[in-house]
């Protein structure tokens, strides 16, 4: 049941890590958004946490020496966990990018 928390969690703050970003660019100019910087820091905050959570499902699994279940999932975490942090790692660059320029105009 653990397991199920750890799995769910991650997946949400994952989408929060990928959200926030987007939510920052979508926002842009209209609003002169001035917590930019705030959303980029809580989005890298969600990617870590999330990341953290998968650390920990595999170290249960461990625990548990449930070596087939580690065996079955240790690929796909490494992978989804690579495509998490590229994404966020990217979209907040966009966003840093993004605002970066508007405030030199």
């Amino acid at each position: 049941m653990n397991m199920i928390w750890l799995n769910l969690g991650s997946l949400l703050l994952g989408l929060v890590a990928w959200l926030l970003p987007l939510i920052n660019l979508v926002i842009g100019n209209k609003a002169k958004n001035k917590n930019w910087a705030v959303l980029s820091v809580a989005s890298v905050s969600a990617c870590a946490v999330s990341l953290c959570m998968q650390l920990f499902e595999q170290g249960s699994m461990v625990q548990a020496k449930d070596w087939s279940a580690l065996m079955d999932t240790a690929n796909a975490v490494v992978n989804v966990s690579l495509v998490l942090l590229v994404v966020t790692i990217t979209l907040n660059v966009i966003t840093l990018v993004v605002y970066r320029k508007n405030s030199v105009k």
